[in-house]
């Protein structure tokens, strides 16, 4: 159902500290023109453990209605009726998927982690995709895991970013027969993912230089790995400037200086550094984006 090239978008703030709804839509109608398949509000990237669900639902309301194309909303939470409340307004907002985090902070076990998912995806009829990262939940989803909930008819799919190439290619493995689709969650992965059966990427990259992420997606979808390979490369160098501070601040840093609206970051999180701004500036250079 989805493929290609998938931003988690940042969610930009005011000085304040309020939702810059202005300069959100201008960074969806930015992305919708650049040949990404998606888009996802609210998710690791949107700062969505510090927004309440007044200001989720806001955030995806505003995308839903600048969006021209599909929307993914982030609905995940580490409370399983907060989950499906926010799964349910994003359904009836007209949503074309959620994204659910596995329960961070809980660490359920297995039998918890199977439950939680299952009272979401039976409370609404909205495709779900999965996301498993856990290096922010401390709590890794297992290829079983996966391709257990994989047999739920709107469990459809997950991000995963893990960043073991095994366990993805044992998740892809497990759920090849089903009608299941596995996204790379690390930009840094996505052609090695995509090269043992991934679909694409939910991309932090893709907020900032989309085109160079859909022209290595198309590169390796139209077979020429030589153009995807050299596209990879040219993205690594700025890739990892992204991840040398938590993200997102690293990014909208980099949105910052390519003038696009950024915004200020939520506390705890705050400014990246002065070597780190430095590092992107390189980067985004060298990349010809300044």
């Amino acid at each position: 159902m989805f493929e290609g090239v998938i931003p988690a978008i940042i969610t930009p703030f005011t000085r304040k500290g309020q939702i810059d709804i202005e300069g959100l839509a201008k960074n969806v109608q930015f992305l919708s023109k650049t040949g990404i398949s998606g888009i996802v509000p609210c998710g690791t990237t949107g700062e969505s453990a510090t927004l309440s669900m007044e200001e989720h639902n806001k955030v995806i309301d505003c995308v839903i209605e600048h969006a021209t194309v599909p929307v993914i909303a982030g609905t995940g939470s580490n409370n399983t009726a907060e989950a499906i409340k926010l799964t349910k307004y994003a359904e009836d907002a007209g949503a074309d998927a959620a994204l659910l985090i596995t329960p961070y902070y809980n660490k359920p076990n297995t039998a918890g982690l199977i439950r939680h998912f299952t009272a979401i995806a039976e409370n609404v009829k909205i495709p779900i995709i999965l996301y498993n990262v856990p290096g922010r939940t401390k709590l890794n989803m297992t290829p079983v895991v996966t391709a257990e909930l994989a047999t739920i008819s709107n469990i459809i799919g997950i991000k995963e970013a893990s960043g073991d190439l095994s366990q993805v290619s044992e998740t892809i493995e497990l759920t090849q027969d089903m009608d299941f689709t596995v996204f790379s969650g690390d930009d840094a992965l996505t052609l090695p993912i995509m090269s043992i059966g991934g679909c694409g990427v939910i991309s932090v990259a893709a907020n900032v230089v989309p085109e160079k992420v859909v022209a290595l997606f198309k590169a390796f979808d139209e077979g020429d790995l030589s153009k995807a390979q050299k596209i990879h490369y040219e993205l690594a160098p700025f890739i990892r400037t992204l991840f040398l501070e938590t993200n997102p601040v690293p990014v909208k840093m980099a949105m910052e200086l390519c003038n696009l609206a950024s915004g200020y970051l939520r506390l705890p999180l705050y400014r990246c550094t002065p070597q780190t701004e430095q590092a992107l500036k390189h980067a985004l250079t060298n990349l010809g984006v300044l």
